[in-house]
Parts: structure tokens; sequence; C-alpha cells
């Protein structure tokens, strides 16, 4: 965990203007409920206890298909000024989770509470799966929802000028890929600064059945559609990520990635998880030591400090 302190102590940040004044913020619309996490929402124990003065607003719909929904989890303690948003995108597989849908939700209930247990605004976004939505579905559905954070995350308190988008698995390749590709960007679908962790950012001849599915089965279309070259014009803050027990194969699409951005002049900060059991494991939420949260809170706050316009 020291290293990773060191990584991002060292961080450099440009210096810009300070926020400027915030309009005031209407009320929230009566049709974003939120609900309190009780013992029916979640299971007893960690998630519980992390989850202890969270409130979520759960199924805020953000485009037309039934999967575009997301959460927002805040404090019930208001910060005086707007707070900034962790914007979760995860999937272990382009076609959905491994675990149980349920489990899958209280394992990134814990990551939303993290967020708002630090003074964040944490937001999970839901996206249309393979093999019914093929590229750059996932891409786009991560634009529509950042359009829809930029136009409502006041609501809850949120800044918009300080996203940190966290793609997990096939959500990284999500985030990557829109960041790649100004053609699929939206109006109002920027971001701060982006941590991503595990993903698959090119895939090749041996792709996954779970890829095909995604990426479609013409091999020739995978390089146009990776996050290369697009991802080396990035210029907002980039931190990769990967697991000790990811694959061989998922371990050296990071290592690529971090060494073509490093080649470009854009070198990514870089952490080796123990584990990957899922978004709050990478956390450190399940006890499994080094993790990202230090790391990212010291680059949440690095953005804070610098101000945005």
């Amino acid at each position: 965990m020291k290293n990773f302190l060191a990584f991002f102590l060292i961080l450099g940040v440009t210096a810009a203007s300070a926020h400027g004044p915030l309009p005031a913020r209407p009320a929230a619309p009566s049709d974003l409920v939120r609900v309190g996490l009780t013992d029916n929402d979640t299971t007893a124990g960690g998630t519980a206890r992390l989850c202890e003065q969270v409130t979520f607003s759960r199924g805020l719909r953000y485009g037309e298909s039934e999967a575009n929904v997301l959460d927002v989890a805040a404090s019930t303690t208001k910060a005086d000024t707007p707070r900034p948003v962790l914007l979760f995108v995860a999937g272990d597989t382009f076609t959905g989770d491994r675990a149980a849908p349920e489990l899958s939700r209280q394992i990134q209930d814990q990551a939303m509470c993290f967020a708002a247990r630090n003074e964040m605004i944490g937001v999970r976004v839901n996206y249309r799966l393979a093999p019914s939505a093929t590229w750059p579905a996932g891409a786009t559905d991560v634009a529509a929802a950042l359009s829809w954070i930029h136009g409502n995350i006041d609501l809850f308190n949120g800044d918009a000028r300080e996203i940190v988008a966290v793609g997990y698995g096939a959500g990284a390749f999500h985030v990557a890929t829109l960041l790649a590709h100004p053609e699929l960007q939206t109006d109002r679908a920027d971001v701060a600064a982006v941590v991503l962790i595990s993903g698959v950012y090119r895939a090749g001849k041996d792709a996954s059945d779970s890829e095909k599915a995604y990426l479609g089965s013409d091999v020739s279309q995978y390089n146009t559609r990776s996050v290369f070259p697009g991802i080396l014009n990035v210029d907002v803050p980039i931190v990769l990520a990967w697991a000790a027990d990811d694959s061989a194969g998922i371990t050296a699409q990071g290592e690529t990635l971090k060494k073509t951005l490093c080649g470009a002049g854009h070198c990514p900060r870089s952490a080796l998880l123990r584990s990957r059991d899922g978004i709050a494991s990478a956390f450190g939420l399940d006890g499994s030591g080094d993790s990202l949260a230090e790391p990212t809170l010291l680059l949440v706050h690095q953005l804070e400090a610098r101000g945005l316009p």
C-alpha cells in the first residue's frame, strides 16, 4: 500500500482555475425515490455495516432499454460542497456476471457504499449485454449514463466536473472504448479520470466466447474495435490495475496497454491487486489486502485540489 501511496503522491496534476460559483440546485423530482438499505436489500454482515448511513436511489432510467438504469448511493450526512462522483461500470464478462445477479449486486453495493462513506457520490451503471447488444452498445450506454449524470447528479449533491469512471472486467473495455472512440461520445459524456481494472483492450484470434458475442465473429474487425490507437489521445489521468490471480491473457492486456501509453508520453499509474473476486475485492472491502482504495481516494483528492473550470 505504501507503494501505491508513493505512486499517487507523485502523480502530476496540472493546476487549473478554482471552482466558480454553482447555480442553485432544484429540488429532486418526486420520482427519484431514495430507499435506505435494509436487510431486505442486502445481506447481513460486511455489506450491511459498510452501508450504514448510506441511502440508495435505485433503478433510475438513463436510456430507452430496460437495461439502461443506474443506481445512486449517497451519505445521509449532507456535505457543504458538491461531492466527486465515483462511477462504477462493472461486469465479469460481456454476456453477464458469473455470480448470481443478487450476489453481484451485493458486491457492487459494497463499492458504492465505499464511495458514499468517503464523501463521494457512488453511481452504478447497468448496461445492455451481449449477444443481444453488440459493439459498441456498451460504450454508448456508458456515454448515455454520463450525460444523465452531468444533467442530474447535482440533485444528489454531486459534482459532474469531478467524475472518476471505474471500469471493471468488461466494464473496463466499455469505459476505455468510449475514451478511445470520439465518434461514440455524446454531449457531456466527459470524465475527469478513469480507473481500469482487469480489462481486455484488444481482442485477438484467441478471443473468448464472451468477447466474440460482443465484438462479432469477424476477427478482422477486432483491431478497429479495440481501444488502440485512440486511447493514446486521452489526456485525463488513467490508473491501470490487474490481479495476481488474473489469467495470463488479462495480465498481458494490462501490461501492453501500460507500455503503449508510456511510449506515447502518457504513462499511467498501475497496481497489482492480490485477488479479483469482484469489484469489492478490488477496493479491499473483503479484507484481501492491497487494493485501489487509498490510491483512488488520493486521485480524487488531487482532482479536488486542482479545481476544474
